[in-house]
């Protein structure tokens, strides 16, 4: 079925139109993006269920951004009256005006920075989905999330929790300008279970989800990933430690995947290359990576809970390849980064929500697969190292190129088998082109995963995926 676009954006499409002919008068550019976006989540627990009508993309308000002088203002606000427009319009002007009268009164160092441009653009996407978060059938949602904790619960006396979430966003989202009218509307969930485990007086836990731009039927998939969940958490309670050093690595592409987020995510984000903030920008055209690594980075670059037609500046969607054969290509812009360095947003200028302003943000970061070898392949080819399965979380230091992720266990591989010995925790370092030229092998396979979020500095949080192939390098490990 059609994710079908929100009846109260439609409603107030005309009187937004003429909320920006008023405004026009006055300013050299003005647009407005307008938000209805409704959901629900269900978390379960042994001891607890709770039903909120909230996800990390719920909201309903609008935002118009203005230009003037060379100077940009945005005014926030939730309350349109079609019957009204005039007034509104003048409210908006007051507060409008009123910033841009603070930054000249104070004499803020700014950008001087041209209007944006505005060509035509008319888009209404209604994007495939299965069930709708707005007709889910909740209590049986929770049922069948509870007897998935239950079963978990017999695994074994160890188990002392399984918490399970589910949620999922009908989002909709329209842009408009004097020569812009683009409306989409589609539907993303995501679910995930954490099983806890109590042994010797040592308490650990493991993670696994599913995620994707689908509706509620994907839960479905969590009562496999609930027992996989469950055996890793066993292992982790009998792990032992790894012992620091650098070793030969495989990386499942769970792991393949945090590493593209954290080695070139905000490091070539490119309102970070204005701000002089990203070592990013001096390898513009230079090898950061071996032959083998490519890595795609886009909204349209795949289909995952970050995929969207247009980004919250009226961008269309787009597929950039960052790293090409080794050589790092170009990072992602937003509209006014774009202007700023004279050159071409790719729709990644993305909004926490409408009260917040735009940043170039990450959506679906992916390195691409390999044409010649199995996942099974490159572990015959070890003859000491790891596997590395599971993600936990992750930094960067853009102005200096280095990483840590944090992963949730190594396998060890002898003679190229896995003997059975798991490894945990395991904090993987290093400066990141060393990391991406180590690179030596690369699987024909790949996975995205996109569960949960990113921040921006310590906030700013959006929807954001990555993934993969299994992917062979040298590493360090502590």
């Amino acid at each position: 079925m059609q994710a079908v676009f929100s009846e109260y954006l439609a409603s107030i499409a005309d009187g937004m139109k003429e909320f920006i002919r008023i405004l026009q008068e006055k300013y050299d550019y003005v647009s407005v993006l307008s938000t209805d976006s409704a959901g629900w989540t269900v978390s379960i627990s042994q001891k607890s269920c709770a039903v909120s009508h909230r996800t990390m993309m719920t909201e309903r308000g609008n935002v118009v951004r203005v230009h003037k002088d060379g100077l940009y203002s945005e005014y926030a606000f939730n309350r349109f009256d079609p019957a009204d427009v005039r007034g509104v319009a003048e409210e908006a002007m007051s507060a409008l005006d009123a910033s841009l009268d603070l930054i000249r009164a104070t004499g803020t160092e700014v950008y001087d920075t041209p209007a944006l441009p505005d060509e035509p653009a008319n888009v209404f996407t209604e994007m495939e989905t299965g069930e709708m978060p707005e007709n889910a059938d909740l209590d049986a949602l929770v049922k069948m999330l509870k007897e998935i904790s239950d079963e978990s619960m017999r695994a074994g006396t160890e188990m002392i929790d399984c918490q399970l979430r589910a949620q999922s966003t009908h989002v909709c989202k329209m842009f408009l300008s004097p020569n812009r009218d683009m409306r989409q509307s589609y539907v993303y969930s995501e679910g995930m279970v954490l099983p806890v485990v109590m042994k010797d007086g040592k308490t650990v836990f493991s993670f696994a989800g599913v995620s994707g731009r689908k509706g509620s039927e994907i839960f479905s998939g969590l009562r496999q990933k609930a027992a996989a969940a469950v055996h890793s958490a066993h292992e982790l309670a009998d792990a032992d430690p790894v012992e620091p050093g650098e070793y030969t690595v495989i990386t499942s592409p769970e792991v393949s995947g945090l590493i593209a987020h954290e080695a070139f995510g905000h490091g070539v984000e490119m309102d970070m290359f204005v701000k002089d903030r990203a070592l990013g920008a001096e390898y513009i055209g230079k090898r950061v990576g071996s032959d083998l690594v490519t890595m795609h980075e886009g909204a349209a670059c795949a289909e995952e809970v970050a995929s969207y037609a247009f980004d919250d500046e009226g961008t269309l969607a787009g597929d950039t390849v960052e790293i090409r054969n080794g050589i790092l290509e170009t990072g992602v812009c937003d509209a006014l980064a774009a202007l700023r360095l004279g050159t071409q947003p790719t729709g990644n200028g993305k909004r926490e929500n409408f009260e917040h302003k735009v940043y170039t943000r990450m959506t679906n970061t992916v390195f691409d697969s390999g044409s010649e070898y199995s996942a099974e392949y490159l572990i015959r080819s070890v003859d000491y190292g790891y596997l590395l399965c599971g993600m936990e979380s992750g930094m960067e230091d853009p102005k200096h190129w280095g990483i840590q992720c944090i992963v949730e266990r190594g396998y060890e591989i002898r003679g190229g088998k896995l003997t059975g010995k798991v490894v945990a925790p395991v904090v993987m370092t290093g400066y990141v082109p060393d990391l991406l030229k180590s690179v030596s092998m690369i699987s024909t396979d790949r996975e995205l995963f996109g569960n949960g979020g990113c921040g921006k500095g310590h906030k700013e949080w959006v929807k954001v995926s990555d993934g993969g192939p299994y992917m062979k390098a040298r590493v360090r490990l502590g």
